[in-house]
């Protein structure tokens, strides 16, 4: 199950629109290398947790080596890692040189397969995580209620 709360914001493009509700989801955690491959483990994975630790570190060596020589790297159905670049603007093609590239960016677009997770997720409202903070900073001092609007910023990481 997934959880996601709400919250009010401007327009970006046009400010002097009225706000609307738009919602973000709300990660539980980050897992690291180690949970994922306990997990795999606990799923039936015929490879024990050093194994898979150790193929998906040696995946994301080689898929940077691939990436810097060039390749797109495509993970079944998961989806394709590539490469991109900005770049600022020079006056013709011979004005511009290797220093008008600014950064290079690791890109990712999801197979149709992952893709449509939002036909199989299962959404849950929650609160967000200020109010959860809020309400929990209250209860812990003996309140019965709590304000977690005082500074109108959005807790959810957007």
């Amino acid at each position: 199950m997934i959880d996601y709360s709400l919250a009010m914001m401007a327009n970006p493009m046009n400010e002097n629109d009225p706000q609307r509700a738009y919602a973000f989801l709300q990660s539980r955690a980050t897992l690291a290398i180690d949970e994922i491959a306990d997990h795999m483990v606990q799923h039936g994975c015929q490879y024990d947790r050093g194994d898979i630790i150790a193929i998906i570190v040696k995946l994301v060596s080689c898929a940077k080596e691939l990436m810097l020589d060039g390749y797109r790297i495509q993970l079944g159905d998961l989806g394709i890692f590539y490469l991109t670049c900005k770049s600022k603007g020079a006056q013709t093609m011979e004005d511009f040189t290797r220093a008008n590239i600014t950064s290079i960016n690791v890109r990712f677009d999801a197979s149709a397969q992952f893709a449509d997770m939002v036909q199989k997720a299962s959404l849950h409202k929650a609160p967000t995580r200020k109010a959860l903070a809020a309400t929990l900073e209250a209860q812990l001092k003996g309140q019965t209620s709590a304000d977690w609007s005082a500074d109108g910023t959005n807790d959810d990481g957007e």
